[in-house]
């Protein structure tokens, strides 16, 4: 009897204990994401300005930004964006992990090299960026002259602004998902590869009918990683044109910081904020969803 009354009340302490340990991350879950994502939304129906008290509005701040002719180029460049920074990105993390993969011997030293801009900052790669685009003494637009082809002016054309800032976007995100990739390749069993080189195929028909597949869920997991960073652009835009030439890098980020630090326009930024939470969110359950499905097959 005393010894079943004492198994008990270990039994409730460790359950105590183990609530405990939980409360603390739940808190802090609570007050830095679903206070501020409430709060965020409360404000969206407002007309807060930071210096006057908040008056409800209603819709009226969602009805607004559809539009706002601002909003519209804002939400158009960063599709663009997407549009352009999801495939190089696939393309440069897989080819770098395909190359490390092949290369056992210097895998260490290249996987470190690729990885290096990852933890770059921001502001940094984007002076080192800033010169290798200038028009005149940039190395880039040197090399290009070197095969008699005139390079733009990068960063002041509006047609180039934002190509520019994908490519330094790639070279600083892809060593994240080459090391993904990598792990994918790794993970792809041998003997597949043996079947296909005593069927005499191809590097490249290896390549689409076993590399290709078997990295399936792989590839659906980074697709969805680039669109979610993709749409949370912000500090290549504003380091290197400052949205500009003519608006044509200002991205949803960018406009929301605009909006609310610079035109104090505090509940319409928030209302375009939440639509941003909002369309990550859906890309986010997405990956949830198959992430889920993939473990339970």
């Amino acid at each position: 009897m005393m010894a079943t009354i004492r198994n008990k009340s270990v039994q409730i302490h460790q359950q105590r204990m183990a609530y405990l340990f939980i409360a603390l991350p739940v808190l802090l879950l609570a007050i830095f994401m679903i206070l501020p994502i409430g709060m965020a939304l409360f404000v969206s129906f407002t007309d807060y300005d930071i210096v006057n008290s908040p008056n409800w509005i209603g819709f009226d701040n969602y009805i607004k930004m559809f539009r706002d002719p601002y909003f519209l180029i804002s939400l158009k460049n960063t599709i663009i964006y997407t549009a352009l920074f999801v495939p190089l990105g696939l393309v440069a993390s897989l080819g770098a992990a395909i190359l490390i993969n092949m290369n056992k011997k210097g895998a260490s030293l290249f996987r470190t090299f690729f990885y290096v801009p990852v933890l770059c900052s921001t502001v940094a790669t984007a002076t080192i960026w800033y010169w290798l685009l200038n028009p005149q003494y940039g190395l880039i637009n040197r090399v290009l002259g070197w095969f008699g082809i005139n390079g733009p002016a990068w960063l002041y054309d509006s047609n180039w602004a934002m190509f520019a800032i994908v490519m330094m976007s790639v070279w600083m995100t892809f060593g994240t998902n080459m090391m993904i990739f990598l792990a994918g390749l790794q993970g792809i069993p041998a003997n597949l590869y043996e079947a296909s080189k005593i069927e005499g195929a191809s590097r490249w028909k290896t390549f689409r009918y076993v590399t290709w597949p078997s990295l399936s869920r792989t590839t659906f997991l980074v697709t969805t990683m680039l669109i979610i960073n993709a749409f949370q652009v912000f500090d290549q835009a504003y380091v290197l044109t400052k949205g500009g030439p003519g608006n044509s890098t200002i991205t949803l980020v960018y406009y929301i910081y605009n909006e609310g630090f610079g035109g104090l326009k505090m509940g319409y930024a928030s209302a375009i904020s939440f639509v941003l939470f909002l369309i990550i969110l859906v890309f986010s359950i997405i990956n949830m969803r198959v992430n889920k499905e993939d473990r339970t097959a």
